[in-house]
């Protein structure tokens, strides 16, 4: 039996385990431990142990629960919703203007929290209730949150991107600079589409009535400050990191304190709080961890078999493509798995195939970190079976339903598709920012 013949064997056996409805990490592993155990005998079935080592001396994985505790902290306290009063009393007065400031709290929110999970459910639950209620249109509206809650996978501290570089071996603070200009580019053609579209059809997004607008300068600013906090703590963990003061995890660390103590002073860190934060940040940490050890199980075993010179020789010698051809076709594998996987489990699936042959090929490996987490947003909110749509609909006020949702989301990926392309082209944009801060 040939290797290329294992290598097909086992991704196909990991793609059939999947449709039981068996966890990722569980799949994963299984998968990894039984072929190493067949192949090498009972020094292959200690390569599972050999990963879970591997990855407890990983320092820098525990930047994962301290960003995740800081963003919980910061979303569970209230102060989500306090900058969304501030978004209503600043931006009302425009046509379209709480979906503008819809679009700017999916970017704070991404800078808290760094998964699109959080940005999502204070989207759903506090910003489109509000957007409905004062007669904003609910398909626009369904997809403004559906979008922008995606950026949270992509702006700093994106959490994806902190797995993405633990597998990839790039350096996070690169992969943080990369993603940073693409999601603010993502986002200004978001409230761009927005502002136009309410300026063409003001019924869309009608601005609030003088009454609701009519509040004293003063509260303005008190409730301003619910914004610029959490992006005070965001700018001084990034000017700790990147000055060199700080590393990357002692930074995170930084920011697990000071979202602690924001809510301390606002007096709504309690006793039940502060176990809902630890439950939640433990359970999201447990997760990665699993799938990270099943992923490097999985790994090494593929890179025991050659699988990866295996595909390079398929691709380049027996088809004949370009090294771009077969970055597109990756891509469009990604658009697939995200109907049916979320990010981390797409990316740990395929990560030990993909990789060493984007490598191989000659891409940067921090450009296609870009180019990987926005195919990752492009499939999370495609029909039919994208993994937010349903989160939406779970989250969603009653009145908005599944062909609501489905048809929200085009535009938004027509913008995500748009940006893709500008970046595959120019990938400066993506590269320009790490590559100026770390020659110097």
């Amino acid at each position: 039996m040939s290797y290329e013949f294992i290598a097909i064997t086992m991704f196909a056996g990991m793609m059939v385990l999947l449709l039981t409805g068996q966890r990722v990490f569980a799949v994963i592993g299984f998968v990894g431990v039984v072929a190493a155990f067949l192949l090498w005998g009972e020094g292959g079935s200690e390569m599972g142990f050999s990963s879970a080592m591997k990855l407890v001396k990983w320092y820098p994985m525990l930047t994962v629960p301290m960003f995740v505790f800081m963003g919980y902290m910061l979303s569970e306290s209230g102060i989500a919703e306090d900058m969304y009063k501030a978004i209503h009393v600043w931006m009302g007065p425009i046509n379209g203007g709480l979906a503008l400031g819809t679009v700017g709290l999916m970017v704070i929110i991404s800078a808290m929290n760094g998964l699109s999970v959080a940005g999502m459910a204070i989207g759903a639950t506090i910003a489109l209730p509000e957007l409905l209620r004062r007669g904003y249109d609910k398909v626009m509206m369904t997809g403004v949150v559906q979008g922008g809650s995606t950026l949270g996978i992509l702006l700093p501290p994106s959490v994806v991107l902190v797995l993405y570089g633990m597998i990839a071996r790039v350096p996070v603070g690169q992969l943080w600079l990369a993603g940073l200009l693409p999601g603010l580019m993502m986002a200004a053609l978001m409230a761009i589409y927005v502002y136009v579209r309410c300026r063409v059809n003001p019924a869309l997004g009608p601005a609030l009535p003088l009454s609701e607008r009519n509040v004293p300068f003063r509260e303005k600013v008190r409730l301003l400050s619910a914004g610029i906090v959490p992006l005070g703590i965001f700018v001084l963990m990034m000017w700790l990191f990147l000055s060199g003061i700080a590393s990357l995890v002692e930074s995170s660390a930084v920011g697990a304190i000071c979202s602690a103590l924001v809510a301390w002073w606002r007096g709504r860190l309690s006793a039940r709080l502060w176990n809902d934060v630890l439950q939640k940040t433990l359970g999201i940490t447990c997760m990665f961890m699993w799938i990270l050890i099943a992923s490097l199980c999985f790994g090494a075993v593929f890179d025991g078999l050659g699988a990866v010179k295996s595909i390079e020789r398929f691709f380049l010698g027996n088809l004949g493509l370009e090294p771009w051809q077969v970055l597109v076709l990756m891509q469009l594998s990604f658009l697939i798995m995200g109907m049916f996987l979320d990010d981390t489990a797409m990316l740990v699936i395929v990560a030990p195939l993909y990789i060493p042959l984007v490598q191989k090929l000659g891409f940067d490996l921090v450009w296609y970190g870009v180019l990987y987490t926005i195919t990752c947003q492009i499939a999370y909110i495609t029909p039919p079976f994208g993994y937010n749509l349903f989160m939406m609909r779970a989250m969603a006020p009653p009145e908005i339903g599944m062909r609501d949702i489905y048809k929200s989301i085009w535009p938004f990926v027509g913008i995500m598709v748009a940006s893709l392309i500008i970046i595959g082209v120019f990938p400066d944009i993506a590269t320009w920012l790490p590559n100026n801060y770390y020659s110097k």
